[in-house]
């Protein structure tokens, strides 16, 4: 963590613990250390504690204690939240996680240490903010996709044909396909183990196009590599036999959109993680909460974005109205 050092003692034992026992990842804690920093920077600033000239980045927080903590009310929070908003330009959505580090950590000195008597932020709410609709790509354009990669001339077609096969299939994130190994796949029982955030383990199902796509690329490309370091990893970089990272990946995914027209649209591994969940709910009709286990996502409000409709399942839903024929009569 950059900024740990620099982080008063309760912080970097929250951050600790937020790791180790609610299995936070490292990401993730990196975040809250940067929104805790910053929010005890603006404290300091705000009450005086420190000269008016200081650069905000130069303000030091390590002397911050619990002495200093308790005199905090929830009208600071929300002067700080006006502050990232104003000077910064902090978006709803980014003033939410602001909000949850806050909460996270004052519930960890109240219910966690005892040190505190009452949470001061205990009523703060959360920004609302409007979630925008996932993109995605449609049934057919994820089949030229794949037909592209398929007819393309390459020496590691069969491999991108599978990560493409395995994202559309599985909706599973970037991440979780690099980590694959040989040892968390059973292509004969048809599933395959994925390491998610927070480093939680789910199994997930693969149907027969993922097990093709696998088998060729293990038959077909992998096992002629001239050089293998990562012997357990399934996706290997073809030139260093190693295991193929987040940012290799996403180059790949984004020269296959290119190359299947897709330029410029704003497609991404992530959006084809998001059309799997959508090709799943309209197509394949299933279930919310099979969609939500499916994904691994903490719980159903995250999955529930899938649940929009097509413009053009709108139209035809209008165009079904018994009374969409109906003329004024003359």
């Amino acid at each position: 963590m950059s900024c740990g050092k620099e982080l008063p003692e309760l912080v970097q034992r929250y951050l600790v613990y937020i790791t180790t026992i609610k299995n936070r990842s490292q990401k993730t804690a990196d975040a809250y250390a940067i929104d805790l920093r910053n929010f005890f920077r603006f404290y300091k600033l705000n009450k005086n504690l420190v000269k008016k000239n200081v650069e905000f980045s130069n303000i030091d927080i390590s002397d911050i204690d619990i002495k200093i903590i308790e005199k905090i009310k929830l009208s600071d929070v929300y002067e700080y939240l006006n502050f990232v908003m104003k000077q910064h330009g902090n978006s709803a959505k980014a003033r939410a996680r602001k909000v949850s580090s806050i909460r996270g950590f004052f519930k960890y000195l109240t219910y966690n240490l005892n040190i505190l008597s009452e949470n001061p932020v205990e009523h703060l709410e959360i920004p609302s903010f409007k979630k925008s609709l996932p993109k995605y790509l449609s049934l057919e354009e994820s089949k030229d996709l794949l037909e592209t990669k398929s007819s393309c001339v390459s020496s590691t077609k069969f491999r991108d044909y599978c990560i493409l096969t395995l994202f559309l299939n599985c909706g599973m994130r970037v991440s979780e396909l690099c980590n694959i190994s040989f040892k968390d796949i059973k292509l004969k029982e048809g599933t395959l183990r994925l390491l998610g955030k927070g480093n939680k383990e789910r199994l997930v199902y693969i149907n027969p196009a993922c097990v093709n796509a696998i088998e060729d690329y293990i038959n077909k490309e992998r096992k002629n590599l001239k050089k293998i370091v990562d012997k357990d990893a399934l996706f290997l970089a073809s030139r260093t036999g190693k295991r193929l990272g987040v940012r290799q990946t996403q180059k790949i995914v984004e020269m296959a959109l290119n190359d299947a027209g897709f330029f410029g649209m704003g497609y991404s591994p992530h959006k084809l993680r998001h059309t799997a969940a959508t090709l799943l709910y309209q197509h394949g009709k299933v279930d919310i909460l099979v969609l939500k286990e499916l994904l691994g996502h903490a719980n159903v409000g995250t999955t529930e974005i899938y649940t929009h409709v097509s413009n053009k399942m709108l139209r035809n839903a209008v165009y079904q109205n018994p009374l969409s024929k109906e003329k004024m009569k003359h």
